[in-house]
């Protein structure tokens, strides 16, 4: 049996693909992978994602240079989701340019942004498909 055969993908052919910081646990950002972006991720030693918006694969800092080093790859116990354990080059993970995708908080029945912009988007992809 492969190391393939344990993931479940789903009805489109994806898993979910979590990034986590390897250094203090910070979840990054969350992603699809199907199975040629699952094998390209292990082959490159970095992130490699499914966009379902460009229908194509997404080299994580293709356009930014905010490539994310693989250090570790896990399997949950459902086989239904991919946890990356990763180096995030720049410190930015984000296409808003914070470090996490997750910096809304629920505050008193409200999303509040929590952390600060770390590197302008506009700067970052000038004339190029955000990530």
């Amino acid at each position: 049996m492969s190391w393939l055969d344990a993931v479940k993908w789903n009805e489109q052919g994806l898993v979910a693909a979590i990034a986590q910081d390897a250094e203090d646990g910070r979840v990054l950002m969350m992603a699809w992978m199907n199975l040629e972006a699952l094998k390209a991720t292990l082959a490159r030693g970095e992130a490699v994602y499914w966009s379902r918006s460009r229908g194509r694969l997404w080299h994580k800092g293709e356009s930014s240079g905010h490539v994310q080093r693989v250090r570790d790859i896990a399997l949950d116990c459902d086989g239904d989701t991919v946890l990356l354990q990763v180096e995030q080059r720049g410190g930015v993970a984000c296409h808003t340019g914070r470090r996490s995708c997750f910096y809304r908080h629920l505050d008193d029945q409200a999303w509040r942004e929590g952390e600060p912009v770390l590197k302008d988007p506009a700067r970052t992809y000038a004339g190029k498909n955000d990530e």
